[in-house]
């Protein structure tokens, strides 16, 4: 499994490369696939059985993407493949929306759906506990935890009683769970978008150790709020991942972010 598996589906919900190895020991196969985080989501297999199902049309995000409906043309800049934007003053503005909402963000729960390039689909809840912690629990069938500690990233298969993990700090996920979020210092931004009620930033981490790309779609009306992500991995496969019914009134119990023996994480949507 490549570190893009590790991280597509959260997250905050980003692409990669493969690892030689994981932190547990153990050569990565070959293959891509959740999110994928990305999570952002890290990316769980498709389970045996699974049927794929169609993905209705994302026009917002879609629009957004291609620049259609937007008023001004700084916004819809695009950067060659592996390098960034230099950002004018008014991109800059966008990306530090999107710091703001990051470094304000405390705890968040929700639903997600993560859709990758195949058009199949997983359902479930995530929660986010900044710095650095996050979980995505996978409806059944699947059966499949995500969850990172705010050191380590860990997938989990509760049927299989199995786990791979790897560094948080190799996963793009450290970009937007960080303490400090600061996109414009830490990734190269390459692309920018604003309309009137979304923002789309996409972005590369600097750090060789996390290659690969994120998209965020962010919606600005009434405020300023996470609504997707798509990531994007070494042989430019996307995954999607929606979310919505978020809740940041609760204060979530540390303890469901602890990366415990599989066997033992029995806690599941």
């Amino acid at each position: 499994m490549k570190i893009f598996d590790l991280a597509a589906t959260a997250g905050f919900a980003l692409a990669f490369l493969s690892l030689p190895a994981y932190a547990g020991g153990g050569t990565a196969p070959a293959g891509n696939e959740p999110a994928a985080v990305a999570v952002p989501a890290p990316v769980p297999a498709t389970r045996p059985g699974s049927k794929p199902q169609e993905t209705p049309p994302a026009p917002a995000a879609e629009a957004a993407a291609t620049g259609e409906g937007q008023s001004s043309g700084w916004n819809a800049q695009v950067a060659t493949p592996g390098g960034g934007l230099v950002l004018n003053e008014a991109q800059a503005d966008v990306v530090r929306k999107v710091n703001a909402y990051f470094n304000a963000l405390g705890d968040l729960k929700g639903n997600f759906v993560q859709i990758d390039a195949s058009n199949k689909r997983m359902r479930g809840k995530f929660m986010v506990k900044r710095p650095g912690r996050f979980r995505f629990d996978y409806a059944r069938p699947s059966r499949q935890v995500i969850i990172s500690d705010g050191e380590y990233l860990a997938i989990q298969d509760l049927d299989l009683n199995n786990e791979d993990r790897v560094a948080l700090d190799q996963t793009p996920f450290r970009l937007l769970l960080r303490k400090d979020v600061d996109l414009i210092r830490d990734a190269k931004i390459v692309e920018v978008q604003e309309s009137d009620d979304q923002i789309v930033v996409a972005l590369r981490d600097k750090s060789p150790d996390a290659p690969g790309k994120i998209k965020l779609f962010m919606s600005t009306k009434p405020e300023v709020e996470l609504k997707e992500w798509i990531t994007t991995d070494a042989q430019g496969l996307d995954t999607r991942v929606e979310i919505s019914s978020l809740d940041k009134g609760e204060k979530l119990d540390a303890k469901l972010f602890k990366i415990e023996a599989v066997s033992l994480n029995k806690f599941h949507p």
